[in-house]
């Protein structure tokens, strides 16, 4: 493998491992942890004077996402079809998941607001298992440089 090549995904790590680590404050901060807080959020409470969130205001908050979410995915995949990955049924698993897990975290929101609270819970596990994800394909990738 190149040089030019190694940097340059170790570089797209690098920021990658930045925006887990930003993702991870910034939904403390905004959202919380817990099940209840998810639940404020998105759902509202009258006790506390927290307004619940309008489909139009999920919507701009979604709409950038779903194209974020699906370019920083496919990159971050891509790379690892480069590696001695290419061609194992796990790869296109590890894909779908993804994916998947990422379609999850972005419309949990509108479920929630619709009154399906067990969505709450639908919302933290995506949010977490994605960002396990990227860490996971993250640490296959920079094993993959690491020993060419």
């Amino acid at each position: 493998m190149q040089k030019a090549y190694k940097l340059s995904i170790l570089y797209y790590l690098a920021f990658s491992l930045l925006l887990v680590a930003s993702a991870v404050m910034l939904f403390e901060h905004k959202i919380g942890f817990s099940y209840s807080a998810v639940l404020e959020y998105y759902a509202g409470n009258e006790e506390k004077f927290i307004s619940a969130q309008s489909a139009g205001g999920i919507l701009k908050i979604v709409l950038p996402h779903i194209f974020v979410f699906g370019l920083f995915t496919m990159v971050l995949l891509h790379f690892l079809v480069f590696t001695k990955l290419r061609g194992r049924k796990s790869l296109l698993t590890l894909i779908y998941i993804t994916f998947g897990v990422a379609l999850l975290e972005i419309f949990s929101a509108f479920f929630i607001i619709n009154g399906l609270e067990f969505f709450a819970y639908i919302k933290l596990f995506s949010f977490f298992a994605l960002l396990a994800l990227i860490l996971y394909i993250s640490w296959l990738l920079f094993e993959s440089i690491s020993y060419e």
